[in-house]
């Protein structure tokens, strides 16, 4: 009786590292900012169709790199969690952060005991109010969350733009130089000039009321950076 074939654990983990690393590196980049009265999210998506940020809940924004489909499973999934716990609950326990945790545990089982894991890495961004703070979480494809500060990039070469806005980052910025730093961020890192119409621009604003998400078209993109 011929033996099955032996792969360790450390290898299979391994590997299934490798092969989500690679699906998710073939996405664009996304940035996520903080800004002096919010939060700013830019992402290199020529396409006019499918987004790679939405809105969650009131005051929480979602993004993600890698599989888009993936992704979209991902966003619905969480747009359900936050109505049902608002609805059974209050809007303020609707948290970035109880939502970060339920996207890492989701993440965390599939890499773990699925075959396949997702080929995906997300950004769960929530803006304060009442003088709390930003916060940003980025969820690996393996569950594995990171509470960032100031800023954070997924997809693509996200390392390569890390180092450029870790350079150049200032606390406080104004949203027409944060965006204009993720902007130029982007475009040193590829290369290459990047056209107004293929970012995806949206804010979470601290001072809007109600809703605190905002898309931001490029005609208004070219007005600030003006």
């Amino acid at each position: 009786m011929a033996m099955p074939y032996y792969v360790s654990p450390e290898q299979m983990m391994q590997d299934k590292a490798e092969y989500a690393k690679k699906g998710i590196a073939k996405g664009r980049s996304i940035i996520v900012m903080e800004y002096q009265d919010g939060v700013v999210l830019v992402a290199d998506n020529p396409s006019a169709s499918l987004y790679k940020i939405s809105e969650v809940y009131d005051n929480i924004a979602l993004s993600g790199a890698g599989k888009y489909s993936e992704y979209e499973n991902l966003r619905k999934a969480g747009i359900r969690h936050a109505d049902l716990k608002g609805y059974m609950y209050s809007r303020e326990d609707v948290t970035a952060r109880s939502l970060a945790n339920a996207y890492s545990q989701s993440l965390g089982t599939v890499f773990s005991q699925e075959l396949k894991p997702m080929e995906v890495e997300i950004l769960v961004v929530q803006v304060g109010g009442n003088g709390h703070s930003n916060e940003i979480y980025r969820i690996s494809f393996d569950g594995s969350i990171f509470d960032e500060r100031g800023y954070a990039v997924i997809g693509g070469r996200a390392e390569a733009v890390q180092i450029v806005l870790k350079e150049q980052y200032k606390e406080g910025a104004s949203l027409k130089d944060a965006l204009s730093l993720c902007i130029q961020a982007l475009e040193q890192v590829t290369n290459q000039k990047l056209p107004l119409e293929g970012l995806e621009v949206a804010v979470l604003a601290r001072d809007r009321a109600g809703r605190k998400f905002r898309r931001v078209p490029a005609s208004e993109v070219r007005q600030i950076l003006a």
